[in-house]
């Protein structure tokens, strides 16, 4: 192994990016207070003071493995896409302008926590030291990186966009002026074929300890491991999604977690009855008109020539969210929660935990809206939850499809607290799976019973890996590391 310092002293007239000798100064300092050894895979076993030095010193990792991924992640959470890739990403762009707004994670960041701003102040010192370290690395737009980027993209997972079932094409149809409300055939979600957790509790393991599986099931070095370590309890080893600080699922020396996708559902399409009067926007709400929001969206794209175009959009709002698509000749606006900076917290905290009250009292946060969670800790529980934040519908309506935004009676009634979303905490059969499927075959018979659960909250089907997880699983005892990687 080679013990790496990142502290390096260059002239100044070498900077290659426009950074101030005090940023600089600063940057130095902290760098002395980070170690990364890379072992014989190549990687990195990051060592800092604080958890802060811990994140510096990950980004700066992060940055030597893959520079260009690092950046292309914010560039697409940021809108940015086509100043890069030309008009083919300017819708794609406009969706994420309209549901994640830069404004508000800004504002985030201003009010953050001491703690937490700590963390994204290292996240982008990490980078942009980097950046200054290297300048052969010809960033491709963003040559400076901000503390606030990450609270553009909070959850970990692999970054979509939940839109109420309403696709891209519709919502280019709806702002380029070509749609006149033909009749749109209902948009399908790609079919996923993503990740695949296990858990054994101690009752059918041969060393009486609980086990973990995690399996990403992604792309080769779709995500990198990393271990990141501080003197103020941080210890944690696992995958990490390019350009984020925090392992997004891994284990530390008390807690295991791991993620697979979640069909839960976490956005409703609302349809808005808009009316025009003396030239602006009302829409119908309770028998009342209120003012429809409108917001000017500039998105730059780069033309064939070489040159940058700056196309303007006028987004209409109501207070559901954007109005983004015209189905059926009826306008649909999107309720979400896309961007949660709560979710980033929740996301570094469970990192730190140390015990099973410790890891429920981060899900009990409620704020991850992409994620399954498969739980395994060294008291020997094993756990499962089906999504995490799931807002409460009235059961009157099919939120499946859009649903009237002119009455109060299709709001959101709150969020559901974990204990009423679908979960199953060391099930009698010993072990669980969950391979992007129902959960409602999590563990045999000792599943969670589907009729207990409104269908929002797990819409999910089954699949091929999870029956095969369960032919193989079930009625096993005695279960080594090496005999479940034979499994």
């Amino acid at each position: 192994m080679k013990r790496m310092l990142l502290f390096l002293i260059f002239p100044l007239q070498l900077f290659a990016q426009q950074f101030s000798a005090t940023e600089i100064t600063r940057w130095q300092k902290q760098a002395q207070q980070v170690n990364i050894i890379r072992d014989n895979w190549g990687i990195p076993h990051v060592y800092g003071k604080t958890d802060a030095d811990a994140v510096f010193g990950l980004l700066y990792a992060q940055c030597e493995d893959d520079f260009k991924r690092v950046e292309m992640n914010y560039i697409e959470k940021l809108g940015r896409r086509a100043e890069v890739n030309g008009e083919k990403d300017l819708y794609n762009d406009l969706l994420i302008r309209l549901v994640i707004d830069s404004a508000d994670a800004m504002k985030d960041y201003v009010n953050a926590p001491a703690w937490l701003k700590k963390i994204l102040n290292a996240y982008a010192d990490g980078i942009n030291y980097f950046l200054f370290k290297n300048p052969t690395i010809k960033p491709v737009l963003l040559s400076r990186f901000q503390p606030w980027y990450p609270l553009l993209w909070t959850d970990g997972s692999i970054g979509a966009i939940s839109t109420g079932g309403i696709s891209v094409d519709e919502l280019k149809n709806f702002y380029s002026g070509k749609d006149e409300g033909l009749v749109k055939t209902a948009f399908i979600e790609e079919e996923l074929t993503g990740s695949n957790g296990f858990a054994f509790s101690p009752a059918i393991t041969q060393s009486g300890k609980a086990i973990l599986y995690i399996n990403p099931h992604v792309t080769f070095y779709f995500r990198p491991e990393v271990h990141m370590v501080s003197e103020e309890g941080l210890n944690a080893y696992g995958a990490v999604t390019w350009g984020q600080p925090f392992i997004y699922q891994g284990f530390n020396e008390h807690c295991g977690w791991m993620h697979t996708s979640s069909q839960a559902d976490i956005s409703d399409a609302y349809i808005e009855k808009l009316s025009k009067q003396n030239g602006n926007w009302f829409y119908e709400y309770d028998g009342a008109m209120k003012r429809v929001i409108k917001k000017n969206i500039s998105i730059k794209v780069s033309s064939t020539d070489g040159g940058m175009l700056t196309k303007t959009f006028t987004a209409l709002f109501t207070h559901h969210g954007p109005i983004i698509a015209k189905r059926n000749g009826q306008y649909l606006s999107l309720r979400h929660n896309n961007r949660d900076t709560k979710g980033f917290m929740q996301s570094w905290l469970r990192t730190k935990t140390t015990s099973f009250a410790g890891f429920k009292k981060t899900m009990d946060m409620g704020r991850n809206p992409s994620n399954n969670t498969v739980y395994a800790d060294a008291e020997g529980n094993i756990a499962y939850w089906h999504g995490n934040f799931v807002p409460k519908r009235n059961p009157g309506f099919d939120y499946t499809l859009p649903v009237d935004g002119s009455t109060s009676a299709t709001e959101w009634q709150g969020v559901h607290p974990l204990e009423e979303t679908v979960h199953l905490i060391n099930p009698s059969s010993g072990w669980m799976q969950n391979c992007n499927a129902t959960p409602f075959a999590l563990a045999g018979e000792s599943s969670p019973n589907k009729n207990n659960y409104p269908y929002y909250m797990a819409p999910d089907g089954q699949n091929a890996r999870g029956l095969n997880a369960m032919r193989l699983l079930s009625n096993k005892d005695s279960i080594t590391l090496d005999g479940l990687i034979e499994i």
